[in-house]
């Protein structure tokens, strides 16, 4: 089933555009399914709109897991992808092992950072009959080492490695990359290069889908929403106000009788 569901997502290139988000629960997998999201990501960004970590590094396996059985117990229609969190994909062996344990717990698909540098952990996934999924240009697990958030693909060196990476993840077998935050020229020339979709994150209107994460979209994410986000919501403001108008009733209560 997980390889017809990524077969189908593959397939959607140049035919209809990818419209993918994360969920880390069970309330938000049902509400995307219901929308008909055909690709829900149990990212690692849950370490910060979910357990409030400063980034994905503190992301644990454990975690990664328990949020995992919880989407999956929505048994949605679209692909359940996972992320193998920080140092969990480090080599071939270590790889599959993590893999399988994100299976295991109700993912359908992994997905992990990097291109040439983590080509025969990916081999090895593949091997193992999970489906992958790619992640290029601003890679969050390395925000540490890179002293921050940049957009990649300004420099002639940098296009070239996204352009090289791109055409190995598809070349070995992935079924999509998502590019993050790659200048929207570069993001467009990878899209016409390989012949699987790329999901775009502050990538640009030039790919082949994109992806949000849902609190985002939401506006439940706290202060902070990303200047790619085209619209967010702002349910927090209603949520707000809902449990303000809760407390009123409970502190205040309207006399019966």
């Amino acid at each position: 089933m997980s390889q017809s569901k990524s077969t189908s997502i593959r397939d959607m290139k140049g035919r209809q555009r990818v419209a993918a988000l994360t969920a880390y629960d069970y309330p938000t997998a049902c509400i995307l399914d219901q929308a008909g999201i055909p690709l829900i990501l149990v990212g690692d960004s849950l370490g910060m709109v979910v357990l409030g970590y400063p980034d994905t590094t503190h992301v644990t396996m454990g975690e990664m897991e328990h949020h995992v059985r919880a989407v999956a117990r929505a048994k949605p229609q679209g692909l359940l992808v996972a992320d193998l969190p920080y140092r969990s994909c480090e080599t071939p062996e270590q790889a599959v092992e993590n893999a399988r344990r994100l299976v295991a717990a109700g993912a359908e698909a992994v997905k992990a950072e990097g291109g040439q540098a983590i080509l025969p952990q990916v081999q090895a996934i593949l091997t193992d009959g999970i489906p992958f999924c790619g992640h290029l240009g601003m890679l969050p697990q390395s925000v540490l080492e890179e002293g921050g958030y940049h957009v990649k693909g300004k420099a002639e060196a940098e296009r070239q490695a996204l352009l090289a990476d791109a055409r190995a993840l598809a070349d070995v077998g992935a079924f999509a990359i998502v590019l993050e935050l790659v200048t929207a020229v570069v993001a467009r020339e990878i899209s016409e290069s390989i012949s699987i979709p790329t999901i775009g994150i502050g990538a640009g209107s030039h790919c082949d889908g994109e992806i949000l994460v849902v609190t985002d979209l939401f506006g439940t994410s706290g202060d902070y929403i990303p200047r790619h986000v085209k619209k967010s919501w702002r349910l927090s403001q209603q949520m707000r106000s809902a449990v303000v108008e809760w407390k009123e009733s409970v502190v205040n209560p309207v006399p019966i009788g």
